[in-house]
């Protein structure tokens, strides 16, 4: 989805203004989950860089692809915002389970 090609909002008529950022934080929410899930030793520190060079990655393939997708910075920081609710999740689940 975060490379996939098309006209930003408005592939589907569900779709509204914003709901990139809630498919972002939904994917780094995941991601962040499963990352930990996998590397369960993994510091807080190398979580987030892996994270960011991720989503910053992916935001640059978005702006030089030229596939219908540009750079935004808010897509960085929904990003950081879904896997810290990933990461949350982890240690509810941790705890619980």
């Amino acid at each position: 989805m975060l490379l996939k090609p098309g006209v930003e909002n408005q592939e589907y008529w569900f779709m509204f203004q914003g709901i990139d950022k809630i498919i972002h934080l939904s994917i780094f929410a995941f991601l962040g989950f499963c990352l930990l899930m996998s590397f369960q030793k993994l510091s807080v520190v190398y979580f987030f860089v892996i994270i960011f060079i991720y989503g910053l990655s992916t935001e640059i393939l978005q702006e030089v692809m030229h596939m219908g997708r540009s750079f935004e910075l808010l897509d960085i920081l929904a990003d950081l915002v879904g896997s810290s609710l990933g990461m949350i999740t982890y240690k509810i689940a941790l705890k619980r389970f």
